[in-house]
Parts: C-alpha cells; sequence; structure tokens
C-alpha cells in the first residue's frame, strides 16, 4: 500500500490527543478517489451542494484530479495530504496538504471539510490540528496562498491569526488542470501565521 507524504516528514498518524484534538492521518493512493470528490465538491459544489466558501462563482471546472495530487506529490516528494474521518467510520470529514517550505517554514494548502459538515466547527478544528501537526515537526511559520477576491476566506483565516503578507502570485490562467477561470483578475495573495508564541 502506498501511503502518500510517508517520508522523514509523514510517519506520525495522528497529532497528540486532546479533548478537542482532530485525529489525522497520512493519504494512501485507495483514498485518492474520495479525497478527489471531496475536494471537487468542497470547492466547486454548486447550489445546495455548496459550501460557503465554494470558488464556483469564479472558477469551472474541477479543483483537482487524481493526475494532479500525484504530480504534486511528484514535485513535493517532502509533502503529506492528511485526512481526518468521522469517528471511526471510512467516511471523509475532510483534508489538508501540509508541506516543508524551509527555514521552518511549512505550507499549508487545500483546508477541506466536507460541505453537507461545515459551519460546525471542523474547519477550525482541522487547520489547529494541522497546524499542531506541523509544529511537532518544527515548524515555526505557516503560510499559505488563497485567490485574492476570497475576502470571506481570508476574514476566516485572519481571525485565527493570520495576515496577508502583501506577497502575490499570478493566477495559472490556460492551465486548466486547475480549472477554467470566469474573470481575469484573479491572483493568488499570501497569508501566514507564527506558531511560536510571544515569551
Amino acid at each position: 500500500m502506498t501511503v502518500w507524504g510517508m517520508s522523514m516528514w509523514g510517519m506520525t498518524m495522528s497529532q497528540p490527543e486532546s479533548d478537542a484534538a482532530m485525529r489525522l492521518e497520512p493519504a494512501t493512493a485507495a483514498d485518492l478517489p474520495a479525497v478527489v470528490a471531496l475536494m471537487n465538491a468542497a470547492f466547486r459544489g454548486t447550489g445546495q451542494a455548496a459550501g460557503w466558501n465554494t470558488e464556483a462563482g469564479y472558477i469551472d471546472g474541477d479543483r483537482t484530479s487524481i493526475a494532479l495530487i500525484n504530480e504534486e506529490f511528484a514535485e513535493a516528494p517532502d509533502a503529506v495530504l492528511l485526512l481526518s474521518r468521522l469517528g471511526d467510520e471510512a467516511e471523509l470529514l475532510g483534508c489538508v496538504w501540509l508541506e516543508p517550505a524551509g527555514d521552518d517554514v511549512w505550507y499549508l494548502g487545500s483546508l477541506t471539510v466536507d460541505p453537507k459538515r461545515q459551519n460546525g466547527g471542523a474547519g477550525s478544528r482541522l487547520l489547529e490540528a494541522a497546524e499542531a501537526w506541523a509544529l511537532e515537526r518544527d515548524a515555526r511559520t505557516i503560510c499559505m496562498k488563497v485567490v485574492n477576491i476570497r475576502d470571506t476566506l481570508i476574514a476566516w483565516y485572519g481571525r485565527r491569526g493570520y495576515r496577508l503578507t502583501g506577497e502575490v502570485e499570478p493566477f495559472p490562467y490556460g492551465d486548466e488542470r486547475f480549472g477554467i477561470p470566469r474573470r481575469d483578475d484573479l491572483l493568488f495573495v499570501t497569508l501566514d501565521k507564527s506558531l511560536v508564541k510571544p515569551g
């Protein structure tokens, strides 16, 4: 069985337990179809199936695919795709990508919660668990990239300690692996957060 992210950065199956802790486990190749379905529903869902942070209003098409995830692992072999499940059930609650980016900085991406179970605190708990997982592996800062017009999502991260750095990157127009943009003003903004408490 192939376990994605099982490098020196990905051997531990979960962060330390606490009453509020969300258990995380690295994805295997067998998990990828469910992960792809979850991410596409959460990021590009429409109608009643859409979550509060869907991109469907300005990007058409799928958010990801098995082939794209495999490409991302080939490009970042030290990364890990972590999953959270509903109790002891096999059904996925959420997923998150973590990747060491050097100098005690880790990149966090694809934070995803099942749209049917959003608005109940699962996203915050998943983010906290991902931060704890990275902190255990000597991360001191988490960074991420968000599409610039996602004001509600940027504000959500802001309430959890993330700040806009002022750095921007172009949106990959013409690369339909990431979807088909419906606007010409998209770009990525960078947010970061220090995991080290002052004092």
